[in-house]
């Protein structure tokens, strides 16, 4: 190699498609983080109920069951994110994500509009663009 050569890394990183693929990837693994959080801590949420004697009624009214899951995955994506090298701040950012549905799905629980299911439903699926938003937001 002589030294007007770039090295394999830089004529990747020069690479738009290569940035954009990186960017997908980090996308999915902050998808897949949100999942393996959502999942483990509700399991260990729930093994501790069974220890405490049973689960109790609160967590299975609509508003609190999304608000736990929301804070599972949160819990999740940002110890992945921390573990990535990511601020505090952006951990914030990408939580905020996940409550972000609440507040235009809630009310619209209480005025009969949705149904749990549908609360369930589009508050899990808004939360997607709305990570990507914010990724691309921070984006450097």
């Amino acid at each position: 190699m002589t030294g007007t050569e770039p090295s394999t890394t830089e004529s990747h990183a020069a690479r738009p498609w290569y940035r954009d693929l990186r960017f997908l990837g980090h996308y999915l693994e902050m998808i897949l983080a949100m999942v393996a959080g959502m999942f483990l801590l509700g399991a260990a949420t729930d093994a501790l109920a069974a220890l405490a004697g049973g689960r109790p009624a609160f967590l299975d009214l609509t508003e609190v069951a999304f608000l736990k899951a929301a804070l599972d995955m949160s819990v999740g994506m940002v110890l992945w994110m921390r573990l990535r090298g990511h601020s505090w701040r952006a951990g914030l950012e990408m939580s905020a994500a996940m409550f972000a549905p609440a507040v235009p799905l809630f009310p619209a629980l209480w005025l009969g509009l949705i149904s749990a299911g549908t609360l369930d439903l589009l508050g899990h699926l808004a939360m997607l663009p709305l990570m990507l938003v914010v990724m691309l937001r921070g984006r450097h």
